[in-house]
């Protein structure tokens, strides 16, 4: 579990915001057994983050994977209660927010898909009202289109945030596997590839591409994405995201996600 852990620690201490002093609050005193002034604290700092509000917006074209996205970053089965509504059809017809089961400051959108006749991509951002999100997550489930890379660069304008996300990755490691000289490495890489060439061929200049599997979220290019998402946060909005990160952990079959989840609450509370 160390990269994850490692990872996790690492950020609570590095963005604490009394990060100049040598120790925080709770710690000393629990060295001096002020064990009461150290719970109030954790308490305290519990409640700030989640009080702290983020806006996810998840987008792409019909059936790109966006709803079984949301459920699985909420860790919730497709068929669970509360879960957003999936099929292999364009399920969904509005911006509908899904805050987080465990932390409700934290809202992942469903947005409907682009370039629909109701949603055309000139006029996407506006009707599904850009302004409140955070950033957005472009999911498409085998190679990104025009309307992708239109919107991609429309959420740029606006001064946001956006990431591109292959997900189903896992279907194609599944198909890839049939072949005599399967490797896993090298199907990944032609993945990525492609979707790099793809977009850049559509006209948007180097970009990155994570390849994820809403089924296995903890697998792939997930860590990647986490990472990314710490460094382009602001600060205050950090800890209110990797909670649902950690928590992610607990809910999948991740080796030992639940004690990384059990130790991030431990150490983000001390800050």
């Amino acid at each position: 579990m160390g990269n994850w852990l490692n990872d996790c620690s690492a950020h609570v201490w590095m963005t604490a915001d009394n990060s100049d002093e040598k120790e925080t609050k709770p710690v000393t005193n629990c060295k001096h057994n002020n064990t009461a002034a150290a719970a109030a604290k954790i308490e305290e700092n519990i409640k700030q983050q989640n009080n702290i509000p983020l806006n996810i917006a998840i987008t792409g074209e019909s059936g790109a994977g966006k709803s079984t996205f949301v459920n699985a970053f909420r860790g919730l089965c497709d068929d669970e209660e509360g879960a957003a509504p999936t099929g292999v059809t364009e399920t969904t017809s509005e911006a509908t927010p899904y805050p987080h089961p465990k932390y409700p400051n934290v809202i992942l959108w469903d947005l409907p898909g682009i370039g629909t006749t109701k949603f055309p991509a000139k006029k996407y951002l506006k009707l599904v009202g850009f302004e409140k999100f955070d950033f957005f997550i472009i999911i498409s489930t085998t190679r990104f289109t025009e309307n992708d890379v239109k919107l991609a660069q429309e959420i740029q304008k606006m001064k946001k945030k956006f990431y591109f996300v292959r997900s189903k990755v896992d279907n194609d490691i599944r198909a890839e596997r049939r072949n005599r000289h399967f490797s896993e490495e090298r199907t990944l890489t032609k993945i990525r590839d492609d979707c790099v060439q793809r977009l850049g061929g559509l006209g948007f200049e180097s970009p990155q591409v994570f390849l994820v599997s809403s089924f296995e979220l903890h697998l792939y290019d997930f860590n990647l994405l986490h990472q990314t998402l710490d460094k382009d946060l602001p600060k205050n909005k950090r800890d209110a995201l990797l909670f649902v990160i950690v928590h992610v952990l607990w809910c999948s079959d991740y080796p030992y996600g639940k004690d990384i989840y059990k130790s991030y609450k431990v150490c983000v509370c001390l800050v």
